[in-house]
C-alpha cells in the first residue's frame, strides 16, 4: 500500500469530520447562538454549496500546478477556515467561516482521487479511491463521535479547534509522502471544458446528487431525530454516530471491491438499498436496537455507493480527470444542500421528524431511476480510470 493513500487518507479524515461534526453538535450551536434546528441545518446547506461552487472554480484556477502542490496549498486553506469556525462568535461570522473552509473540499477529494488512482494498476483504481475514502468513514466512526463528544464537553469552538490541528498533521503528511510526478501530463483549460460536452458525464453527476441528497435528508437531522424520536440521550448520539460511521466504512470498503467488479451493479444495488433502509428507518427509529440495526444497514449501503460514483464520473470524463472528478463533489454538495433543505422542509411544514427517512427514501428512488437511465445509455459496465 502507497504511503501516499494513506497521508490522502489522513487528509480526508479532517475534510470529513469538520463536515459532518456539525450535524452532532446541532443542537448545541443552535443554542449557543440563539437559532432555530432549521437556522442551524443551514450551516450544512452553505458548507455543501461553498463545496458545489467553489469546487470547480478552485479546480480550474490550480489547473496548472501540479498536483501534489494543489493538494497542499488547499489543506493550508482547510487549517485557516477550521480556525475561524472556531473563533466566530455569531451565526453570520460561522456562515462565513464554514464557506471559506468548503473551498478546499470539493477540490481537494476530487484532485486527490485522481491522484489515489494513479498509485496503483488500472485493476484496483476503485479500491485505492475507496481507501482514501475511507478518511471519511472514519471520520464517521471515530471523528464525528468524538468530535460531538469533546463538543458536549467543552464546547462547539473546541471542536473545531481539534479539526485544525488534525488538519496540519495532514499538511505535513502530504508534503512528506505525496509523489512529485515528473510526467504529470499540463493540463489544458479547453480540453478540460470540452469535456463537459459529454451528455452521459451530467446523467452520472445528477445521479451523484440524488445519493447525496438521500443521504443528508435523514443524516442532516439524525440527531434531533435520535434524540426525540428514539428517546436516546446525548451520549446515546455519539454512540450511534460511531455506529453509522461504522457501517459506512464497511460499506465503503466492499463498494469498492464491488465497484472494480462491476460499477452498474454495484450502484444500482446500493440504490435500491439506500430507498428501503431509509424507509423502514421511519418505522424502527420508535425502537431503540431496531433503529441502531437499522441505520447501520442504512450507512453500509449509503457508502458502498461513493467508490462507484468517483470513477463512473472519471469514466466519462476521461480527458478532464481533475475537473470531472472534482464537479463530482460539487454535485455531491449540491445533493448535500438540496437533502438537508428537502428534510428541514419537511420538519417545518409539520409532517415530523418520522417523515424525514421517507423524504430521503423517496430521493434514493429518484437516484435509482436516474442510474437505470445512465447505464442504459451507456452499457453498464465501468472501464479503468486512467490519470
Amino acid at each position: 500500500m502507497p504511503v501516499a493513500l494513506l497521508a490522502l487518507a489522513l487528509s480526508a479524515f479532517a475534510i470529513g469530520t469538520t463536515e459532518f461534526v456539525i450535524m452532532g453538535l446541532l443542537p448545541e450551536v443552535a443554542g449557543d447562538l440563539q437559532v432555530s434546528i432549521p437556522s442551524a441545518g443551514w450551516l450544512i446547506s452553505g458548507y455543501a454549496l461553498g463545496v458545489a461552487i467553489g469546487a470547480p472554480i478552485m479546480a480550474l484556477l490550480t489547473a496548472k500546478l501540479p498536483r501534489k502542490r494543489t493538494l497542499v496549498l488547499l489543506m493550508s486553506i482547510f487549517i485557516i477556515g477550521n480556525v475561524l469556525c472556531a473563533l466566530a462568535y455569531s451565526y453570520d461570522l460561522l456562515m462565513m467561516a464554514r464557506i471559506v473552509t468548503a473551498l478546499c473540499h470539493g477540490a481537494f477529494f476530487g484532485i486527490g482521487s485522481v491522484v489515489a488512482a494513479s498509485l496503483v494498476a488500472p485493476s484496483r483504481q476503485a479500491s485505492a479511491v475507496a481507501l482514501m475514502f475511507t478518511g471519511l468513514t472514519l471520520a464517521n466512526v471515530l471523528g464525528v463521535p468524538l468530535g460531538t463528544w469533546f463538543g458536549q464537553m467543552f464546547g462547539w469552538r473546541a471542536t473545531f479547534w481539534g479539526v485544525a490541528i488534525i488538519g496540519i498533521l495532514a499538511f505535513a503528511a502530504l508534503i512528506v509522502s505525496l509523489p512529485t510526478n515528473k510526467e504529470e501530463k499540463p493540463v489544458h483549460l479547453a480540453s478540460e471544458v470540452s469535456a463537459l460536452a459529454n451528455g452521459k458525464l451530467w446523467l452520472s453527476l445528477l445521479m451523484t446528487v440524488c445519493f447525496a441528497a438521500a443521504m443528508f435528508a435523514l443524516f442532516s437531522y439524525i440527531a434531533p431525530l435520535l434524540l426525540q424520536v428514539t428517546g436516546i440521550s446525548d451520549r446515546g448520539v455519539s454512540w450511534t454516530l460511531f455506529l453509522i460511521g461504522a457501517g459506512l466504512t464497511v460499506g465503503n470498503i466492499l463498494g469498492g471491491k464491488l465497484a472494480d467488479w462491476k460499477v452498474s451493479f454495484s450502484l444500482v444495488l446500493s440504490f435500491s438499498l439506500i430507498a428501503l433502509f431509509s424507509l423502514l428507518f421511519s418505522w424502527t427509529s420508535h425502537a431503540l436496537w431496531l433503529a441502531e440495526i437499522t441505520l447501520f444497514l442504512w450507512a453500509m449501503a449509503t457508502f458502498a455507493t461513493v467508490p462507484g460514483l468517483q470513477i463512473n464520473v472519471v469514466r466519462h470524463g476521461k480527458d478532464a480527470p481533475n475537473l470531472v472528478s472534482t464537479l463530482n463533489i460539487s454535485a455531491f454538495n449540491v445533493g448535500n444542500a438540496l437533502g438537508a433543505w428537502v428534510g428541514g422542509a419537511v420538519i417545518d411544514k409539520g409532517y415530523g421528524l418520522t417523515a424525514v427517512p421517507v423524504a430521503a427514501a423517496a430521493l434514493a428512488a429518484i437516484g435509482l431511476i436516474v442510474c437505470l437511465i445512465t447505464f442504459r445509455k451507456s452499457g453498464g459496465q465501468g472501464e479503468a480510470v486512467r490519470a
